[in-house]
C-alpha cells in the first residue's frame, strides 16, 4: 500500500477548514477579510473589509467610484439574494445630448461614460443589514493601505506606464497620484494615496460623529458620501471641467449630486436555472449574468460526464453554446425597469430545444444567431474588429481586460467568502479604475467608465436613458447543490466572465476536478460576439486557446472550423471558489496574474 499523494499536481493547495475561508484576486485583500472574520466579524462584514481594501491595493482594476453587483446567502434569512450596485445613468445623460456632442457611441473614458458611483451604498447597505461590525472595523484596514503604503503589483505599474502619456498632457490630476516625483512606479514600489485615504477617513470620523450606534454611523457616512463633501467635490468636477476621452474631444460631464443623492442600491430575488442536482443563481438581466443560464439551458442535451475538459469534444460544444447565449444577449437584455425582457422564454425548454439543433458537433458557427421573438430585443449592428483602433486614451478604454492574443492587461476583482455558520457572499466590484477617468483632486479617485456599454440607439433593450442601468458584463454566481447553499464563484474578465465562469463549472460538475483542479486547468474564450465596451467590435469565430491546451484539441478545433488563436500558458481569467459541505468550508485561487489568493481554516 503505497503513502504517496496520489492527487494531481495543482499550483497551490485547495484550502480546507471548518472556520470559514475567504478567497479574492488579491492576497492582501484576502488577508484582510480573514482577520475580519477572526475578530468575530461574519461574512459580510469580512466582505465589506476585502471590498475596501481591493479598492487601494488593485486601483487599475476597480476604485470607490465603481460599480458593484453581489450575491449573498444569509442564513438568517434563510434565503440567497442579490443586491444591484450598478449606479444607474444620470438624469442628464440622454441619447440627444451625446448626439449632440456628435457622438454615435457613448466615449470608453472620461467623464461622459460615469453612472452613479455604487460601491460605497452598497457596501453600507451590506454592513448595516446583514453585517455585525462597525464601520471603523471594516474601513480601517484600506485606510491603513492607502495612507501608509503597499507593494504594487506589476500589472499595476505596467498598467500606469500605458496611460503615462495620456496622464501627462491631459489628465494631470491623475499624474499627480500615480505618476509620484513625475515617475511610472517600479513594480513593488510600496505605494500611496494619501487622498483616498483622507477621504475615508473624514467619512469615518462624519460617522462617528453620529454617536456609538452602529447603525447611526452607518447612516451618517452615507450622507458624506450621497448627499455630503463626496457628492459635492464630484458634482463641481463634472460641471467644471472638460476632460478629454477616447472619442479624441474634451466633454464635461453628466453626473451631479442629485443623481448620487436620489440613487440606493436595491435588493432582489437572483435569476436560477436547474441543471441536475444544482441550481445556479446569477443577477438579473441588468447583467449579463444569464448568459451563464443560458449556456447552460443549451448544453444540458449533451452528454459532457466523462468528456475530457480540455477535449475538442468539450471545449467546442461549450464554445458553440456561448456563441448562441450571447447573441440574445446582445440583442435582448437590458435594464428590466425600462424594457420587457423576455428572459423566462430565454430559459425555457421549448426555446432552447430549438435553439440546440443550431449546434453543429462537427463545425464551428461563424455567424451571428440571436434568436427571434417577437416584440423583443433589437438590432444589433456588428463592427468587425480590423487592428487595434488608436484614439486619445484608448488603452484605458473598455473594461480592461485579456488582450486579443490572451496576454492579460487588467481585469476587475473579485471575491468570495463563507464563514462558520454558512453565510455565502459573491462579489465583482469593478469600474472606477485609474484608467477609466482622471482623478478628481479633493478626494483622491476617478469615475466609472459603465455608461460605455449603452448604446445609443433608441429602439435597443439596452438604449441610453436617464435613471436606467447599463447592462454590466459584472457577474459574480452562487449554485445550491440539492437544495442546500453549495458554491460561490466568479471571475474578473468583462465578457469573458460568464465564459470561464460556465467553463468551471462544467469542470467541476462533470469532470469532477476539485476547485483549485478547475480554477487551474487550461481555459479558453470566445471573441465571435460584439464586446460590451467602446469600440464595440466583433471577430466572428475566433477562439483563443491557452498554449497549455493540448496539441491534438487544437489541431481538432481548428479542423472543425475554429479560427483558433494561441494565448500564454496562463493566461486566461482570475478565477476564484469557495464551497461549503456540511461543516466543511474549501476554497481555491487562480494563479493567473499572480495576485489571487485563498486563505482559511
Amino acid at each position: 500500500m503505497s503513502n504517496v499523494n496520489p492527487d494531481p499536481f495543482t499550483t497551490r493547495p485547495e484550502i480546507e477548514g471548518t472556520f470559514g475561508v475567504v478567497t479574492s484576486t488579491h492576497w492582501i485583500a484576502t488577508a484582510v477579510g480573514m482577520a475580519a472574520l477572526e475578530k468575530g466579524g461574519n461574512a459580510f462584514d469580512a466582505g465589506v473589509a476585502t471590498a475596501f481594501t481591493l479598492q487601494v491595493v488593485e486601483p487599475h482594476l476597480n476604485g470607490p467610484g465603481g460599480d458593484v453587483p453581489v450575491i449573498v446567502h444569509d442564513v438568517k434569512r434563510g434565503k440567497s439574494e442579490v443586491i444591484c450596485g450598478q449606479g444607474p445613468a444620470p438624469a442628464k445623460a440622454t441619447i440627444a445630448h451625446y448626439r449632440s456632442e456628435g457622438l454615435d457611441m457613448v466615449p470608453g473614458t472620461g467623464l461622459l461614460a460615469a453612472c452613479v458611483p455604487g460601491t460605497f451604498e452598497t457596501w453600507m447597505l451590506l454592513l448595516r443589514d446583514y453585517g455585525t461590525m462597525k464601520l471603523r472595523d471594516v474601513l480601517e484596514p484600506a485606510i491603513a493601505y492607502a495612507r501608509d503604503g503597499y507593494p504594487l503589483v506589476e500589472r499595476a505599474s505596467a498598467t500606469i506606464q500605458t496611460v503615462e502619456q495620456l496622464f501627462r498632457k491631459y489628465w494631470t490630476t491623475s499624474a499627480d497620484v500615480y505618476l509620484p516625483n513625475g515617475e511610472v512606479p517600479k513594480p513593488g514600489t510600496i505605494f500611496t494615496n494619501k487622498t483616498l485615504a483622507e477621504t475615508y477617513t473624514r467619512i469615518l470620523e462624519e460617522a462617528e460623529s453620529a454617536g456609538s450606534d452602529r447603525v447611526a454611523q452607518i447612516e451618517r457616512a452615507r450622507q458624506a458620501w450621497s448627499k455630503g463633501f463626496v457628492a459635492e467635490a464630484i458634482d463641481k468636477f463634472c460641471r467644471t471641467q472638460e476632460v478629454m476621452d477616447v472619442s479624441g474631444s474634451p466633454h464635461r460631464g453628466v453626473l451631479s449630486a442629485d443623481d448620487m443623492a436620489r440613487w440606493q442600491p436595491t435588493i432582489e430575488a437572483p435569476l436560477t436555472y436547474d441543471y441536475g442536482r444544482y441550481t445556479v443563481q446569477k443577477c438579473g438581466v441588468w447583467s449579463q449574468g444569464p448568459v451563464m443560464l443560458q449556456q447552460l439551458a443549451l448544453l444540458k442535451g449533451f452528454e459532457l460526464d466523462g468528456l475530457d475538459p480540455a477535449g475538442a469534444d468539450f471545449i467546442h460544444l461549450q464554445i458553440e453554446a456561448a456563441k448562441l447565449a450571447y447573441a440574445d444577449r446582445e440583442t435582448f437584455y437590458g435594464d428590466p425597469k425600462f424594457t420587457d425582457i423576455p428572459i423566462e422564454t430565454l430559459l425555457s425548454d421549448t426555446y432552447n430545444n430549438e435553439r440546440r439543433k443550431l449546434i453543429s458537433k462537427e463545425h464551428a458557427s461563424l455567424d451571428f444567431r440571436p434568436g427571434s421573438l417577437e416584440g423583443f430585443g433589437g438590432v444589433v449592428k456588428l463592427r468587425r474588429a480590423e487592428g487595434h483602433r488608436e484614439a486619445v486614451g484608448a488603452m484605458g478604454a473598455g473594461e480592461p481586460t485579456v488582450g486579443r492574443f490572451g496576454e492579460v492587461r487588467g481585469d476587475t476583482v473579485h471575491f468570495d467568502i463563507i464563514d462558520k455558520a454558512g453565510n455565502m457572499i459573491s462579489a465583482t466590484p469593478s469600474g472606477g479604475w485609474l484608467q477609466s477617468s482622471p482623478v478628481i483632486p479633493e478626494i483622491g479617485f476617478c469615475l466609472g467608465s459603465r455608461a460605455q456599454m449603452f448604446w445609443l440607439e433608441e429602439n435597443h433593450p439596452a438604449a441610453l436613458a436617464p435613471g436606467k442601468r447599463p447592462r454590466t458584463t459584472l457577474s459574480p454566481t452562487m449554485a445550491l447543490r440539492d437544495g442546500e447553499p453549495y458554491l460561490s464563484w466568479g471571475s474578473p474578465g468583462g465578457d469573458q466572465q460568464d465564459q470561464w465562469i460556465t467553463q468551471f463549472f462544467l469542470r467541476h460538475v462533470h469532470a469532477k476536478l476539485n476547485l483549485q483542479e478547475a480554477i487551474d486547468a487550461p481555459a479558453w474564450h470566445s471573441e465571435h460576439f460584439p464586446i460590451s465596451f467602446w469600440p464595440r467590435t466583433s471577430r466572428p469565430g475566433v477562439l483563443v486557446l491557452e498554449n497549455r491546451v493540448p496539441k491534438s484539441t487544437i489541431d481538432e478545433l481548428k479542423r472543425r472550423g475554429h479560427l483558433v488563436e494561441i494565448g500564454p500558458d496562463w493566461s486566461e481569467g482570475r478565477l476564484t471558489a469557495a464551497s461549503k459541505v456540511g461543516p466543511r468550508r474549501r476554497a481555491a485561487a487562480n494563479p493567473r496574474g499572480m495576485q489571487g489568493y485563498a486563505a482559511g481554516r
